[in-house]
């Protein structure tokens, strides 16, 4: 098991940790992308539109280098990233899965489409 491939969940405010920097510094041509749940269908529809999905990612390759999840459901939206992740998908792949409608995880799909160039719905 690869440690960087565990999911850290924590029902709390985030930390502070700079991934964009900590990737830069390894050498990564950082793209941060990033969708809040204000403009998701289904957070409106259970009353909870706080919070985002935010990517960050390697522009060259599209490889996911991070992700966070803030908002209802997170510790079960960042799953999809994690499976991304061990499939060596980036986010061109997440942008391209079909997602349910209307569902939290169209945010992560929509947070992935940003990264890479289409963004539909923000």
């Amino acid at each position: 098991m690869r440690p960087l491939r565990c999911r850290r969940c924590r029902r709390t405010t985030p930390e502070k940790r700079a991934q964009e920097e900590q990737a830069r510094e390894k050498g990564f041509d950082v793209k941060v992308a990033k969708f809040p749940f204000m403009a998701n269908g289904k957070a409106h529809g259970i009353g909870d539109t706080t919070g985002f999905v935010k990517l960050v990612s390697d522009a060259t390759h599209g490889e996911l280098l991070g992700g966070h999840i803030v908002g209802a459901k997170a510790t079960e939206l960042i799953q999809e990233l994690v499976n991304a992740k061990q499939l060596e998908g980036g986010y061109p792949e997440v942008a391209r899965i079909i997602h349910g409608h209307p569902t939290l995880s169209e945010a992560v799909m929509e947070a992935a489409r940003a990264a890479d160039g289409w963004l539909i719905h923000g």
